[in-house]
């Protein structure tokens, strides 16, 4: 589908508050304040902020299942972003849900999570709810068993009027690609789950890998960079021809950095690499990343999807270890350099022309842009 830059100038745009400058403890207030002033019209609201509202709200101790407290600190947060003039879009993360064995105490801990998590959306005012794909160890590959489990909690959310956006975490244990959570999507076969898209997941899965010395997926069997380089666009080609948008829910935007030295391909600390890389190496775009994000985001709209673009950048720095004082410091300042990011984005989208087969295979350029052409 053609995609003009007069079509994308009414696409509406979102924060999510646990990313933006997600190394530091600002309040969720002074978040909203930013976000609301930089232009954003709406929020993804972060578990973790609304967690620790509420402890500061009810002035006292509140556990993750602790569902009773975490509405009455919802109904607040709601009121919150009224004042700031913010739609709550979505709560996010929940995680781990699909795959456990039947009775077991990790299907009835995800489940009763599944309820607590729907309650809040009830106090807080939110219809969509996103999972992404399940990095649990120990659950099943049987992708009908995984559709099952989602497609319950599909039906679980419905009689609310609410939404299910499933999003393939590039580091899950069996469905790291967008192409696997479209393949679950489709079997759950229910009205109200679709897609939650994201820049940096799409990308991080299929064209960079954060444990090799060029930042690539590994591309020996693939006649080299110009096989993997055509890969990858004919898998956004499919993206763009074969996903409804009335099933993509929202688009996550980020960016991110090469790690230099690569990371060590082992788990640490329960995180595979690439969930390592997602949780403090992703800049906004055009903020030293290597990521295709102009590519990715311009085979998104050519669904005809013009829905939510959603910015969730963790910038940790190029050494994933936290930015400079200076550049942390001013919340206004990031939900600024965000919003500037968008119109660059959108710019970039629309004139960008994804190349011939015949033109997939000259010769690699080099990584000084995120440009695969």
């Amino acid at each position: 589908m053609p995609v003009s830059y007069s079509s994308l100038s009414k696409i509406p745009t979102c924060y999510a508050t646990v990313s933006i400058s997600h190394t530091k403890p600002y309040t969720l207030d002074a978040k909203l304040e930013a976000i609301s002033s930089a232009g954003f019209k709406a929020v993804e609201l972060g578990f973790p902020d609304l967690l620790e509202f509420a402890k500061d709200w009810l002035d006292t101790d509140v556990k993750e299942d602790e569902y009773d407290k975490l509405c009455v600190a919802a109904e607040e947060v709601k009121s919150l972003c009224q004042v700031h003039d913010l739609k709550i879009l979505v709560l996010q993360p929940f995680s781990n849900f699909e795959g456990w064995e039947p009775g077991s105490d990790e299907q009835k801990d995800a489940l009763a999570r599944a309820h607590g998590w729907i309650s809040i959306m009830k106090a807080v005012g939110t219809d969509m709810l996103q999972v992404g794909s399940s990095d649990s160890f120990n659950i099943t590959s049987d992708r009908d068993r995984l559709a099952s489990d989602l497609r319950h909690l599909a039906d679980l959310l419905r009689p609310h009027g609410f939404r299910l956006a499933y999003e393939n975490w590039c580091w899950a244990t069996h469905c790291p690609t967008l192409s696997d959570a479209w393949e679950i999507v489709q079997l759950v076969n229910r009205s109200n789950i679709g897609l939650c898209l994201d820049t940096f997941q799409i990308a991080g899965s299929e064209w960079a890998d954060p444990t090799t010395e060029d930042g690539l997926v590994k591309h020996d069997g693939l006649d080299g960079l110009p096989g993997l380089r055509a890969k990858f666009h004919r898998s956004l080609a499919k993206l763009s021809t074969t996903i409804p948008a009335d099933k993509i829910y929202f688009l996550q935007i980020s960016d991110a950095y090469q790690p230099v030295p690569p990371m060590k391909d082992k788990v640490v600390d329960g995180l595979r690499p690439r969930g390592r890389w997602s949780h403090d190496f992703r800049p906004l775009p055009f903020e030293e990343g290597y990521l295709p994000v102009t590519e990715v985001t311009r085979a998104v709209l050519e669904t005809g999807f013009r829905g939510w673009f959603s910015y969730e950048a963790f910038d940790g720095g190029k050494d994933g270890k936290g930015l400079p004082e200076s550049r942390e410091a001013d919340l206004m300042a990031i939900a600024k350099r965000a919003m500037v990011a968008q119109r660059e984005l959108l710019s970039a989208a629309a004139q960008y022309t994804r190349p011939s087969e015949d033109q997939m295979h000259i010769t690699y350029r080099g990584q000084e842009t995120n440009q695969l052409s």
